[in-house]
């Protein structure tokens, strides 16, 4: 197997900053992300500024087939480099424990 090729970390944040740009152009998308995360549309840019925040908004497109990949179209990307960037900014990959 092929090893993935880890993003830098501006890289990913760029990634990021895509999603959220992706999810604020439709008020559903936003709507279900902020009532998700526990935001609302005050609070938002406050939140934006917090470390974490742009790993969870790409948590957030990951957690969804449908919206990563949607996502992933609109943004050019391989739905495998969004979920790179995703480790990226999320401290890495992890690996389940097999018993």
């Amino acid at each position: 197997m092929k090893p993935r090729k880890e993003l830098s970390q501006k890289a990913a944040e760029n990634v990021a900053i895509q999603a959220l740009t992706y999810l604020a152009a439709d008020p559903d998308r936003l709507g279900r992300f902020l009532a998700l995360s526990g935001l609302d549309h005050a609070s938002i840019r406050t939140a934006s500024a917090e470390p974490g925040f742009l790993g969870g908004v790409l948590e957030h497109v990951a957690g969804d087939e449908r919206l990563l990949v949607e996502f992933a179209e609109f943004a050019g990307l391989n739905p495998l480099e969004v979920d790179g960037a995703r480790a990226a900014l999320n401290g890495g990959y992890w690996q389940r424990d097999i018993p």
